[in-house]
């Protein structure tokens, strides 16, 4: 009596489930950008349908505006914001598109929130391996990570940068730069400590003791077990430290008056609304891409810890 050999529909089966499952994430990543730009499309028709429907003055209860004017210094046509961006920043014969000086600040912007990001993520990682360590480090630690979100930053700017302006080590001198750099890594590492400590604290108990079982030490379990397991905890808090860090940029660099950023651009473009309404929203646009952009770079990081991110959980 002879043995039969095994059917090979499983091994056919392995071969056509990963086809599929890419072609299930393609599908999900083109639902999402058609989803994204159908978002921008209603948001601009809504724009434009209050600005043809609403009041002059806006929508006013009891002496609270409550929605704003529709006229066109305070509220000019889309089509007026895409006009202006192509056309010069002054009257001037040798004025820059004011396209290229949002671009060129925009890009200054973005490397001092790419520095912020860098010291934030590093200070929320060191932290939350600590607080994951010592179980009374947590206790004495998260209270205070929690409470410096408190701190207004209009009011800390000024403080940084003067406390950093007397800092002379040499030939080294502290820069205004490095003061909003400063200011952006403290908003930063905020959303990377939590989430973090979040992801390093998610390995079920038994595979903890499983490593513990094998005379695992506490760096190879950080390595092989808690590591891996924090990045769908991680790379959501990454994307929002990203945010962050450009939203403190922008306002450290109006706030102690540094030029060259988005920042100065969006206070002194400002200025211009009443005779110019549609040159005050080019810097606003602009801001929007460094946060887009930057939460962008996030997701490319992303792509190389894919198989890490089974069920990722949002910051």
């Amino acid at each position: 009596m002879t043995r039969t050999a095994p059917p090979a529909q499983p091994a056919a089966a392995g071969k056509t489930r990963a086809p599929r499952g890419q072609a299930r994430r393609g599908q999900v990543q083109l639902r999402r950008i058609v989803t994204g730009a159908l978002g921008l499309v209603v948001l601009a028709a809504l724009w434009e349908l209050y600005k043809l429907l609403g009041p002059a003055d806006g929508v006013v209860v009891g002496g609270t505006t409550l929605l704003p004017r529709t006229s066109d210094l305070a509220m000019p046509h889309l089509w007026v914001m895409a006009e202006r961006v192509l056309e010069p920043v002054t009257g001037a014969a040798a004025a820059l598109p004011l396209w290229l000086v949002v671009l060129q600040g925009s890009m200054f912007t973005l490397g001092i929130a790419a520095v912020g990001w860098l010291v934030g993520v590093t200070v929320g990682l060191l932290l939350a391996l600590l607080m994951q360590r010592f179980r009374l480090a947590e206790s004495a630690v998260l209270p205070w990570i929690v409470l410096s979100q408190t701190v207004p930053l209009i009011a800390l700017a000024p403080l940084v940068r003067r406390w950093g302006s007397q800092i002379e080590i040499g030939d080294f001198s502290w820069e205004s730069w490095m003061s909003v750099a400063l200011i952006a890594s403290y908003l930063a590492f905020f959303p990377v400590s939590v989430g973090a400590l979040r992801g390093l604290a998610s390995p079920d108990a038994n595979h903890v003791d499983l490593m513990h079982c094998y005379a695992a030490g506490w760096w190879k379990t950080l390595w092989r077990l808690r590591l891996p397991a924090s990045v769908g905890y991680l790379l959501p808090a990454l994307r929002l430290a990203a945010a962050s860090a450009v939203i403190g940029t922008v306002v450290a660099e109006v706030s102690i008056g540094l030029r060259g950023g988005i920042g100065r651009l969006i206070v002194e473009y400002a200025g211009a609304a009443g005779g110019d309404p549609g040159k005050p929203w080019a810097p606003i646009f602009g801001s929007i891409a460094v946060g887009l952009l930057a939460a962008g770079f996030v997701g490319l990081i992303g792509l190389f810890l894919r198989r890490f991110r089974r069920g990722e959980v949002a910051a």
